[in-house]
This record gives C-alpha cells, sequence and structure tokens, in this order.
C-alpha cells in the first residue's frame, strides 16, 4: 500500500511554473483566437461599408450625372425656344414688310385694263361658284363698271359652261366700293343677306390670314 508524500518546496515550484506555463499558453492561444474572429469580423464589416460606401459614391454619382442631363436639357431647350423666338420675329417683320409693300402696290393693279379686266372675271366667276345662285348683284368701284360689264359677261359664260346653270348678275349702279378702294368686287344675294368680299384688299388680306396660319403650325 503506497502512501502519498507532501511535495516539497521545490516540486512544488515546477508544478507552480507549469500551470502558469498552460495558463499562459492557453491564454495565448485563446487571445490568438480573439484576434483572428475580430480580424474576421472587422474584415467583413469593413467590406460592407465599403460596399455601402461604394453604392453610395455610385448612386450620388449617376444623380449628379441625371442633374447634369437635365440642366442640359432645360439650357437647350431655352436656347431653342428662344432661337425659335428670334426666327419667330425676324420672319413676321419680313411678312409684314412684304405685306405692307404689296398694299401699297394694289392700287396700281388697276392701270392695266386688259389685266384687270381678266382679275375682275376671276374675281367674279370665283364668286359665282361660292354663292351658286341664279340671281347675283355686283358692287365696283364707279371708274370700273364699264370693265366690269365685260367681265360679267365673260364669267357668266364661263360659269354657265362649267355648271350647265344660268344666273343673272346685275351690276350696282347707286352703290359703288370707295375710290380708295384699290378694286375687285363685292357679290351678294338673297337681298343682300349673303355677301362674298372679293375687293383687293380682302383678298390680300385673306392671303395674310393663310400665311400666318401656314406658318404657325
Amino acid at each position: 500500500m503506497s502512501t502519498s508524500r507532501a511535495l516539497n518546496d521545490e516540486e512544488v515550484d515546477k508544478e507552480m511554473k507549469k500551470m502558469v506555463t498552460f495558463i499562459e499558453q492557453e491564454a495565448i492561444e485563446k487571445a490568438r483566437e480573439i484576434k483572428v474572429k475580430a480580424d474576421e469580423e472587422f474584415n467583413i464589416e469593413k467590406a460592407k461599408l465599403v460596399r455601402q460606401e461604394s453604392i453610395n459614391i455610385e448612386a450620388t454619382f449617376q444623380r449628379k450625372i441625371k442633374q447634369a442631363e437635365i440642366q442640359k436639357k432645360i439650357t437647350q431647350s431655352n436656347i431653342i425656344n428662344k432661337s425659335r423666338l428670334k426666327l419667330l420675329q425676324a420672319r413676321q417683320q419680313l411678312l409684314n414688310e412684304v405685306f405692307n409693300d404689296t398694299r401699297s402696290q394694289l392700287s396700281k393693279v388697276s392701270q392695266d385694263q386688259t389685266k384687270y379686266e381678266e382679275l375682275l372675271k376671276n374675281l367674279i366667276l370665283q364668286g359665282l361658284f361660292q354663292l351658286m345662285d341664279e340671281q347675283v348683284k355686283i358692287i365696283v368701284r364707279k371708274k370700273d363698271q364699264d370693265l366690269a360689264k365685260n367681265a360679267i359677261q365673260a364669267a357668266t359664260k364661263s360659269f354657265k359652261e362649267s355648271t350647265k346653270k344660268n344666273v343673272e348678275i346685275e351690276l350696282d349702279k347707286e352703290s359703288n366700293l370707295s375710290d380708295d378702294c384699290a378694286g375687285g368686287v363685292v357679290l351678294s344675294s338673297h337681298f343682300g343677306r349673303i355677301r362674298i368680299n372679293n375687293t383687293l384688299e380682302e383678298r390680300l388680306l385673306l392671303s395674310q390670314e393663310e400665311v400666318k396660319l401656314i406658318y404657325s403650325s
């Protein structure tokens, strides 16, 4: 039967050193494990932050690009609108000059009586096609009455040939267009209830309105 004996001081000191060494080794291993885990968590968290920051930077970059594109489009639109407005103003000014010049030349249209008589015929004929009535009265300038008689005959003939219908045209000798008028005719039917203004001034005004409609569309 063996009996245990008490350790002497030297042996106790050795055992203590072994225990301390073991504890230190375990502490070192534990510290290493904690450090490795901490590094892994740090790297993971750092990667998350870097990825999130990259996403934020990209989003900010894209937003700024869109803002820049929008601002560019706004600027381009403003430039185009200003250019279009200047073009419209210049075109309108040119048209006004053309029509004002034409208006000032209207009085010369009736100077060539042969051409003017043909013009009267065409203006009367156009009015007849619009009215499509059997009895029509026309008004001209007093000085155009002789030319109007010939124009009436020619227009009546052309109307009958085109429509196979007769029309009676009365030249109003009591009412006349103003001497200030450049020329042309006014046609009426149904006792004056229907009127067609084919004076040169009115034709020019209609042309001006048509040009405005064309350029505004």
